[in-house]
């Protein structure tokens, strides 16, 4: 049975509203209804929502959903804390644990489907969904061995030039086998970044010290990339999705 974190905790001030980010509407529904629904799709049974600035309007827009379990995070110390809050969570959780955020509307269930189902072919301890850009830009790179195999991943503001011209990308879609996320969240620190924050990307690193296989397959279409932080993204996200209610895709 899989299950997905949907990290959905922020505030994201930069869409000058009270309104939790993820709450903001896309063609009619929340950002984060298409999160869940693409999840659903993929086959997830249990759904836990890491919630935080004003979560009493995420408890009220998703109260009858059945599947749906919630985890608070305050304060908020970076993605890897997130995943750390849902420990609790995790202790009754065997098999695929995708982990994914909520502010990235255009996520297909055929994408999840297809991540699923490379973790699983894989026998990996985690899997990465990543992206081939054009143009990658910000996003970090996906640093693969001699064998085609996952071995880590370089943020951009961290590579060579030689790594900057690498278009496969990390775009925080990950699945993980639920007893090793357990095995590795209780060894994040946040001494090793000038944020002082814990970051989920390092669970791989300790996976891979600890033997563990790692995967990714690109899986994500460059168009499904784009999350939320701004009005203009929110416009452009929205015009995407209405594109695709109109060729009934989404």
């Amino acid at each position: 049975m899989a299950a997905a974190i949907i990290l959905a905790a922020g505030m994201g001030t930069r869409m000058k509203s009270d309104l939790p980010k993820v709450l903001h509407p896309v063609c009619g529904l929340p950002m984060l209804t298409y999160v869940i629904d693409a999840c659903r799709g993929a086959g997830c049974e249990r759904i836990i929502l890491v919630v935080g600035h004003r979560q009493e309007l995420v408890r009220e827009t998703y109260a009858a959903a059945g599947d749906v379990a919630y985890v608070e995070q305050i304060p908020q110390q970076g993605t890897g804390h997130a995943v750390m809050v849902c420990q609790k969570e995790l202790a009754s959780l065997e098999g695929p644990v995708l982990v994914l955020a909520g502010d990235g509307p255009l996520i297909q269930a055929s994408t999840l489907r297809e991540l699923l189902a490379t973790h699983v072919q894989q026998q990996a301890a985690c899997t990465l969904a990543t992206s081939v850009l054009t143009d990658p830009a910000k996003y970090g790179r996906i640093l693969r061995d001699g064998r085609g195999e996952l071995q880590s991943i370089i943020e951009a503001v961290d590579a060579t030039p030689e790594q900057l011209a690498i278009r496969e990308v990390n775009v925080s879609v990950y699945c993980y086998d639920a007893a090793a996320l357990r095995s590795v969240l209780p060894r994040l620190t946040n001494t090793t970044n000038k944020k002082g924050e814990y970051y989920l990307t390092d669970t791989l690193g300790l996976l891979r010290t600890d033997g563990q296989k790692l995967a990714a397959v690109a899986a994500v279409p460059p168009e499904d990339v784009i999350s939320i932080n701004t009005p203009d993204e929110l416009a452009e996200v929205s015009r995407i999705m209405a594109g695709r209610n109109a060729r009934g895709q989404a």
